[in-house]
């Protein structure tokens, strides 16, 4: 199978060549963008600026799923089409306008390590005016840049040269899985505040925002394209939610415990937003009086110091809250993984999602 204009084999389902391929896709369309630029006479560092943030790191987990969603569906002897790896680079394209607009909403400095789109535009085009000034010019680049992916993600889609028929039937897909995640993250916004006891709205949040958008409609993407039964698509969403349930629980996790150095984003900032998380929603309601007095006056502080999550942390560990949400992320994995013992899908998809689903909900910090 070769990848649209890469000339790149995919055998099998190998995962590190299925992310090679989408990367080449990437790579070789920015470099178009970037041409086209400098003949215009227009600013590069818009094509630049995405680049360094496409190549920065990052799981690219829809994209594999995609790709692992059409394997799960074709029949003996399909070949996938090579505009296959080119619609699974145009997820992560989405991706990055996704996540250059959330970091904006989320007030964050770094992303994979490196100070956000909107730090780091203000900081290039901040020299001679006052800080609030050059914060403002930083978000209003941030947004244009993220706009751009957003337009571009559908330029991916639409030159990927799929079967007209194919592209008429996935599109309905697309269009679901922006709604759904433009809905999770408004969600997710008003939630944010003061912690609550409330399970049901960071639950439908994480459903909505993660659960559907990174692991249901990739899958449900590559899957339509390889042309799938409904007991297909309904396996994919069986496996799907309770994975990205579990997945989204993880970096929840990993927002308030892990390092840093590791994750790319500061331990502070899910905090300091007073993100509405399952792990703060049971803290609260298994809190004491001198615990959730604690919680209230901390959680959300945007002046928040180490010190002061590292207290809530404690009280995170005292109230097993975090035991807790330890435990239902290896309840829902271990669903998801039940799921494919008798999914419709082919061997090499199965054994595919399974170390999707340990590496996606794996403890790295």
């Amino acid at each position: 199978m070769t990848a649209h204009g890469t000339g790149e084999k995919i055998s099998a389902v190998d995962l590190t060549e299925i992310r090679r391929a989408v990367d080449s896709e990437l790579e070789e369309f920015l470099r178009r963008k970037l041409r086209a630029a400098a003949g215009h006479r227009l600013p590069p560092e818009a094509p630049e600026t995405l680049h360094r943030f496409l190549f920065a790191g990052g799981k690219r987990l829809r994209p594999l799923l995609c790709v692992v969603g059409w394997h799960a569906a074709a029949k003996a002897g399909d070949r996938m089409h090579p505009g296959v790896c080119r619609a699974a680079a145009a997820l992560e394209m989405f991706h990055a306008f996704a996540l250059v607009h959330d970091d904006i909403m989320d007030r964050s400095d770094t992303r994979r390590g490196q100070p956000t789109v909107h730090r780091a535009l203000a900081a290039r085009h901040g020299g001679g005016r006052d800080r609030a000034d050059r914060a403002h010019l930083g978000v209003s680049a941030a947004i244009l840049v993220g706009d751009l992916a957003l337009c571009w993600s559908d330029e991916l889609l639409h030159t990927a040269g799929l079967p007209a028929e194919r592209l008429l039937a996935v599109l309905p897909v697309i269009d679901s899985m922006r709604s759904e995640v433009m809905y999770g993250q408004y969600l997710d916004l008003l939630a944010s505040g003061k912690p609550a006891g409330d399970l049901e709205t960071p639950l439908e949040v994480i459903r909505y925002k993660t659960a559907k958008y990174t692991v249901e409609r990739p899958l449900h993407v590559g899957a339509v394209l390889a042309d799938a039964d409904p007991r297909v698509l309904a396996a994919c969403t069986d496996f799907a939610m309770p994975l990205g349930e579990a997945f989204q629980l993880r970096d929840d996790l990993l927002g308030v415990f892990g390092d840093s150095a590791r994750t790319g984003k500061s331990h502070l900032d899910d905090l300091r937003e007073g993100k509405h998380t399952v792990l703060l929603a049971l803290a609260v309601q298994r809190a004491d009086s001198r615990q959730r007095e604690a919680l209230d006056a901390l959680v959300g502080d945007p002046g928040l110091t180490d010190d002061d999550a590292r207290s809530i942390r404690e009280i995170l560990v005292a109230t097993g809250a975090r035991d807790r949400v330890e435990e239902m992320i290896r309840t829902r994995r271990d669903h998801a993984r039940r799921v494919l013992d008798h999914a419709p899908f082919s061997a090499d998809a199965v054994a595919a999602l399974r170390g999707i689903a340990d590496s996606a909900t794996r403890r790295v910090a």
